[in-house]
């Protein structure tokens, strides 16, 4: 009793200092408006120009609508009316016939294929015209390979339902559903490309080593043309004009750092060099290429901030009359009619969500669409900005920072935001996380650790066999920094992430549990034998290289370092107040991951909250469910960093977040073999 009130005594006395801290914020930001539906989302020009169709919730869940170009958005009709779960991503047929989308069943990624008829009237006692399920099958993932313009009710696709490491490649008929054989995948082909004729034309082998072959196919021959090892990566963005050479992304050769784009003649295996980095910076940008004249456009280059090299001068003008009108935002192409007359934009920043605009290339007018978050309050936002500092070895680690507004930088509370992957990075640009915690008065900072892409082969291998070491070092130095220049309080320093960066948040708590005072880990694996036991079988084309950056588990010694690395077996070493947050379908992140560490900490009575979603993957895509979420961490982070939180909720998030909270009691793991749970 003694030792509840002198904790008591010392919150009080706290109180006054917190709040003066906070004082000069801007007023709490509904997370409804960050974190909620966006009112109007994913605009898509029709290929004649006559509609936009876009996403926007229908009876609560985000579906297809369809408008006349010219007719007001409260004209607009929906199209689709799946309540189970958000349509997320689609497109149209080549004709414009039908609106095409992807979907799966409560996140297990084993989408299949469904198209409606935007001309079609909704049959008698329904409200949208009628969804037809293409591909039908249960278990099998669907991958989409070409959507050929000169065969617009013909799409290419790929099955595994024969084998469920590989997907063999079939021809679907858009108005039957009819699928026909192509070519069976007993070949270890991880991608097709077709030409400019939509003829096949080039495959992408996965060998057994983990080197990939780029091959010729014709007929049934497939020659060698290119190969890079298990430490290279190369990809086929594409035909040129003449449809024989194709421009390849690669990073071949130990004189290649940056990845650069070469123009290839398979027929030969000569390449002449197209493009890279000029600035000698970052790994070569996306290369688009118009599908009106075959010739390239522009290359993307993600530095600090986006930059863009422009190889159409016509196209350059446009933009450029375009960039006058947005000022310093970042502008990007979403969508356009087939003959590239009128297209559909995106621009923002780190301050501004995406606000869509048509711009029509003859009569250079630009017309505003709609604003994905209208009622955020854009003044309030913070900005964001590049830090760069050293890690443990002195490599240099380049972060996103984003710190609260209206308040002095100095001892401030602060969260540790590591990105997924980790073969991947994060960009500069409206965040909403960032501006979500930078609201209730925490710094936030996102490094690119190593491992993360776009930085060069170097930077990318120097993460190999280092999860939990180096790559966590990473983000210890970032805290390091953060204190070092007074930024950071560094007794009220959280961290928090999903996939590799729930990995990251439990390997903080386990390896530095020193650091950090409070954690939420999402979809986070906790033990990285049984992850890469339980990866999906279509993820057997990444196998090899998994092995190389992570630990062979094959191997005594790839073993005994995965075993170290996993912070299930470092649960003891935790005293960080830490949340886990689990999709119970996630083929990616087994649930096991979650309930394996939840188990660990109860199982010495160290308090651990548990959110468990039953409808969910690899991450919340129904709003609910993440707003629950969101409330949760929110407050849970209040609690141990004292930042600000909203303490109400709808009652349908009130209502879920009772739902998905776990009593840890109540969990239990499923026996498996000694070899995944325990170093032999």
């Amino acid at each position: 009793m003694k030792k509840n009130a002198t904790i008591l005594c010392l919150l009080l006395a706290l109180l006054p200092w917190v709040a003066s801290a906070q004082k000069g914020l801007p007023p709490l930001i509904d997370r409804e408006l960050l974190f909620g539906d966006p009112e109007i989302s994913g605009g898509q020009l029709s290929p004649d120009g006559r509609f936009l169709s876009f996403i926007k919730p229908y009876k609560g869940t985000r579906n297809i609508w369809v408008k006349g170009l010219k007719e007001p958005f409260d004209k607009a009709r929906p199209m689709t009316n799946d309540q189970t779960r958000p349509v997320r991503n689609y497109f149209w047929s080549r004709d414009g016939k039908y609106l095409l989308y992807v979907q799966d069943k409560g996140g297990d990624e084993n989408f299949n294929i469904y198209a409606v008829n935007p001309a079609e009237k909704p049959a008698t006692g329904q409200e949208v015209p009628a969804a037809r399920d293409l591909t039908g099958l249960k278990g099998v993932r669907v991958a989409i390979y070409n959507v050929p313009l000169t065969d617009p009710n013909t799409l290419y696709i790929g099955l595994n339902d024969r084998d469920k490491a590989w997907h063999d490649l079939y021809k679907l008929n858009l108005a039957t559903g009819a699928k026909t054989l192509v070519r069976k995948n007993t070949d270890r082909i991880s991608g097709w490309i077709f030409d400019w004729k939509d003829q096949l034309r080039l495959a992408a082998r996965s060998n057994a080593d983990g080197s990939t072959e780029w091959l010729r196919v014709n007929g049934d021959q497939m020659t060698p043309f290119y190969k890079t090892s298990l430490d290279e990566e190369s990809e086929v963005v594409g035909f040129a004009k003449d449809n024989q050479h194709v421009y390849l992304t690669t990073n071949k050769g130990a004189d290649r750092n940056l990845s650069e784009i070469v123009l290839m003649d398979p027929a030969t295996s000569q390449e002449t060099m197209f493009a890279a980095d000029p600035q000698h910076r970052v790994d070569v940008g996306a290369l688009e290429i118009s599908e009106k004249t075959h010739e390239p456009v522009l290359i993307d280059y993600n530095d600090d901030r986006m930059r863009r090299v422009w190889l159409d001068k016509s196209f350059e003008q446009d933009f450029k009359t375009v960039a006058a009108k947005l000022p310093n935002l970042d502008v990007y192409p979403t969508s356009h009619t087939t003959d590239e007359r009128l297209w559909l934009l995106s621009a923002t920043d780190a301050t501004h969500p995406s606000v869509a605009y048509l711009f029509d290339r003859q009569t250079k007018q630009l017309t505003k669409q709609y604003e994905t978050r209208p009622k955020l309050p854009v003044a309030d936002l913070a900005t964001m900005t590049v830090v760069r500092y050293k890690s443990s070895d002195g490599l240099e680690i380049p972060a996103y920072l984003t710190l609260p507004k209206g308040v002095d930088p100095k001892n401030l509370p602060v969260v540790i935001f590591p990105h997924g992957g980790p073969w991947a990075r994060d960009m500069y640009g409206f965040n909403a996380y960032h501006q979500f915690l930078a609201n209730r008065g925490y710094a936030v900072l996102s490094p690119n650790f190593r491992a993360s892409t776009g930085y060069g082969k170097k930077f990318l291998e120097a993460g190999n066999n280092e999860w939990g070491q180096k790559m966590q070092d990473d983000l210890t130095w970032g805290v390091k920094y953060l204190v070092e220049q007074g930024i950071a309080d560094p007794k009220r320093v959280g961290i928090m992430g999903g996939s590799y960066g729930g990995y990251a948040t439990l390997a903080g708590v386990a390896f530095t549990p020193d650091v950090y005072s409070a954690a939420v880990a999402i979809v986070a694996p906790s033990n990285l034998i049984t992850l890469l036991n339980a990866i999906p079988p279509y993820w057997e084309a990444g196998r090899k290289q998994m092995y190389a950056r992570m630990g062979d588990p094959n191997t005594e010694a790839g073993k005994a370092q995965m075993f170290r690395q996993s912070p299930l077996n470092s649960a003891d070493k935790i005293k960080t107040p830490l949340m886990v947050v689990q999709g119970a379908n996630d083929p990616r992140v087994n649930k096991a991951e979650a309930d394996q560490i939840v188990v660990a900490l109860r199982d010495r009575n160290y308090p651990v909250q548990y959110l468990l979603a039953p409808d969910e993957g690899h991450g919340f895509a129904r709003p609910v469910n993440n707003l629950a979420m969101i409330a949760a961490s929110e407050k849970f982070m209040a609690s141990y960093l004292h930042g600000r939180y909203q303490e109400s909720m709808t009652p349908a998030v009130a209502k879920r977040l009772g739902e998905i909270t776990v009593d840890p009691k109540t969990v239990t793991l499923k026996k498996v073999g000694t070899a995944t749970m325990e170093m032999k």
